[in-house]
């Protein structure tokens, strides 16, 4: 009964969103991939939003019923058929009565499964369509027949482009021949970024923000280039190179846009990356914590691996150095990493969550993983030469969080990631230095999430 309901509200919020979209036309972005996602949506809305009137998908609205939500500008009921009735008065309201509605919609559009993006190109008219990486195994293979699979579903976004839309693509991708091949079947542009030179809009420089005599991090900064300009760009409150890459993609949609690299970087300024990916958030007794709770996959995994690596020695004066250059004053940083199992990976889970534990041999102090299938990251770190002193495996995130609490210093810093279902905010919930603030800083703080 309940699956019937929820396909016959998905059938009326659709059809409305569709009417909504013919009457009013807005120009609309919308963001797929397999990585960055929500991030890149977040930054295209603070490009945007200083000059023109932006709607953007709330939190990860990116589903057969987020962006219908979206699009007619009205929340999720979650449970309750009151709400559910009121969401569908209020969008024939948008489509009877004339109403200001925004110039710009920015869509996130996900796919969990076969045919999710392929429907939706038949109907929803794209100005702009940015696809961010699409790694070797994405997440959500489970429901597909191959990997192949879901950077072809994430691909045929490029048909809902408009004759006059343009495709802004990741061009340090592998898949970007492909893409750029599809976009010149369609008859569209081309425009590229990444952190390479030959992309038209290139991030470098990439160094960590520190703010008056703090000895962690509060921030990124970095270089934005865009025909042969480059302007500086601080983004606080956000860690590593990948996590700047949805500002480089902002950039991009910027360009396409007609918007100078400088009034992009103006509107960088008002960006507030979304919680759990890569925030950076004060921890217990000094320590600091790299929360990137949201969901988890193997690329993601892998980068956030490599940005906690950069993290070797902390200085008094407010340093953070990597590569193990001289400092007097050093102190060395135990760089642990809380891992939670990466779910939707199919016939690839084992193979990935034990890759993702060699890797981690090299790049941690202390590795603590949290669920059955991380059991493979425990394993494969072993394997990897990581001392089993060093290695601490719980089932669920109440009791890793409950233990961790007890360990940490103020040389700590702990990187929280795992898949929604794994829970791990609640670990970075107990070792917040405000815990009071969790619904500030954290994920996943709604009741609706807090009863589950």
């Amino acid at each position: 009964m309940k699956s019937i309901f929820k396909k016959i509200i998905v059938t009326i919020l659709e059809w409305e969103a569709k009417l909504v979209l013919r009457k009013y036309k807005p120009h609309i972005i919308a963001v797929t991939g397999s990585v960055g996602k929500t991030a890149t949506k977040d930054a295209i809305f603070a490009v945007l939003s200083g000059q023109k009137h932006v709607r953007k998908s709330d939190k990860s609205f990116n589903s057969e019923i987020g962006l219908p939500l979206t699009i007619l500008g009205v929340p999720n009921a979650w449970s309750n058929p009151l709400r559910w009735l009121q969401n569908i008065l209020d969008g024939l309201f948008l489509i009877c009565v004339p109403a200001q509605y925004p110039e710009w919609l920015v869509l996130e559009v996900g796919a969990d499964k076969p045919g999710d993006i392929s429907s939706l190109a038949s109907w929803l008219p794209v100005d702009v369509a940015v696809i961010t990486r699409l790694p070797d195994v994405p997440v959500h293979v489970e429901f597909f027949s191959s990997p192949q699979a879901v950077v072809e579903e994430k691909a045929s976004l490029i048909q809902a482009l408009k004759p006059t839309g343009v495709l802004v693509a990741f061009a340090d991708d592998a898949k970007v021949d492909l893409l750029r091949m599809l976009a010149e079947e369609k008859g569209v542009r081309v425009v590229t970024f990444g952190l390479t030179k030959t992309a038209d809009v290139c991030g470098s420089n990439f160094e960590p923000l520190f703010v008056a005599q703090n000895a962690w991090p509060s921030g990124m900064k970095a270089l934005i280039t865009s025909d042969g300009v480059g302007v500086p760009v601080e983004v606080p409150g956000v860690f590593g190179a990948h996590s700047l890459l949805s500002i480089v993609a902002a950039a991009a949609v910027g360009r396409v846009l007609g918007r100078t690299v400088e009034d992009i970087a103006r509107g960088v300024m008002k960006y507030e990356p979304p919680k759990g990916r890569m925030r950076l958030i004060p921890g217990l007794k000094g320590s600091l914590i790299i929360d990137d709770t949201y969901n988890s996959s193997p690329a993601a995994v892998e980068a956030a691996l490599a940005t906690l690596a950069m993290m070797s020695t902390r200085s008094p004066r407010g340093t953070v150095l990597t590569g193990g250059n001289p400092l007097k004053q050093q102190s060395a940083i135990r760089r642990i990493a809380v891992l939670g199992d990466m779910l939707e990976l199919g016939k690839y889970s084992v193979e990935e969550h034990t890759k993702i534990g060699t890797l981690a041999a090299t790049q941690v102090d202390l590795l603590v993983t949290v669920g059955f299938r991380a059991r493979d990251i425990a394993e494969g770190a072993i394997d990897g030469g990581l001392s089993e002193s060093c290695v601490l495996q719980y089932e669920d995130s109440e009791r890793a969080g409950e233990e961790l609490q007890a360990m940490l210093t103020e040389h700590d810093v702990v990187l929280v990631k795992g898949s929604q279902s794994i829970r791990t905010e609640k670990i970075v919930e107990r070792l917040l230095l405000e815990p009071e603030r969790a619904r500030e800083f954290l994920v996943r703080q709604d009741v609706d999430w807090k009863r589950r």
